[in-house]
């Protein structure tokens, strides 16, 4: 693929499942021959980051997802202390990416994982990255915190569902693809289970946060995916195809910022 001569970020948002809708974004701006400079995520979004910035495609990283049901419900392990174990992500990681860093990525990555100690969001780029990854995944009350160096870590949604900031200043372009829409039932009464609802909330929470940061993007894909989980892996297919979707219907945006700087190579 032909890397443009314009620097292009990435950043995706966590959302558990929904993430899979990112991987549909990612296929429809290869079919454009975009490749970016420089990916930053957070929770889902930071393991799809990383997957695709150590080379594997969308469609490779989706078989991947797939098959492990990294986000699914059934493929939790019980641990000591109320705790879920990330062993499925972690051997993921192992098996996929050749080295344990940042630095054996072909492409630039970013990503944001919570300080609980500190309460603030804390961003990786060198070093080390299966633990950052794992960190920045690392649901609370679900999974375990993770620790690095004198900090306790856990998702980077928490605190940052939308991480631009890491790519302003280094990026020409920067595409944002959002995978939490939060989305009205127009008055009707919500029937959401205890899990759903408490998603909801979180969701609800963070989304002015997100929506302030969005004209920080040249383009803002936001897939509408109101009616899928976090868990909803089985869905991953058709998540994925939503994401492409969405990407499709910003298709003329995203051309037009090339044909504007002259630099076009998608003709």
């Amino acid at each position: 693929m032909i890397q443009h001569p314009l620097k292009i970020g990435y950043v995706l948002s966590g959302g558990g499942a929904r993430g899979f809708a990112h991987l549909g974004v990612l296929q429809f701006l290869e079919e454009l021959n975009i490749r970016p400079y420089a990916i930053s995520g957070t929770s889902s979004g930071a393991i799809v980051g990383a997957l695709y910035a150590a080379g594997k495609t969308p469609r490779e990283i989706l078989c991947l997802m797939k098959k492990k049901k990294l986000f699914g419900l059934s493929s939790l392990r019980w641990k000591r202390h109320s705790f879920f174990s990330m062993h499925i992500l972690r051997k993921l990681l192992t098996n996929v990416i050749e080295r344990d860093n940042f630095d054996s990525l072909v492409i630039k990555l970013f990503v944001t994982a919570t300080d609980i100690n500190e309460g603030k969001a804390v961003t990786f780029s060198k070093g080390d990255l299966f633990e950052p990854v794992i960190a920045s995944a690392s649901i609370p009350v679900l999974f375990e915190p993770v620790i690095i160096g004198n900090r306790t870590l856990i998702d980077g949604g928490i605190m940052n569902n939308f991480p631009v900031e890491p790519l302003e200043g280094i990026c020409d372009l920067i595409i944002g693809s959002h995978v939490n829409k939060i989305e009205s039932d127009k008055g009707n009464k919500l029937h959401l289970s205890k899990l759903k609802l408490l998603e909801r909330s979180f969701y609800l929470s963070i989304a002015n946060a997100v929506y302030e940061k969005k004209d920080k993007c040249q383009v803002f894909i936001e897939s509408p995916l109101g009616n899928f989980d976090m868990y909803d892996v089985k869905k991953a297919a058709m998540i994925f195809n939503i994401g492409y979707k969405a990407a499709a219907e910003s298709k003329e945006k995203i051309l037009a910022l090339f044909t504007d700087r002259k630099n076009s190579i998608l003709a």
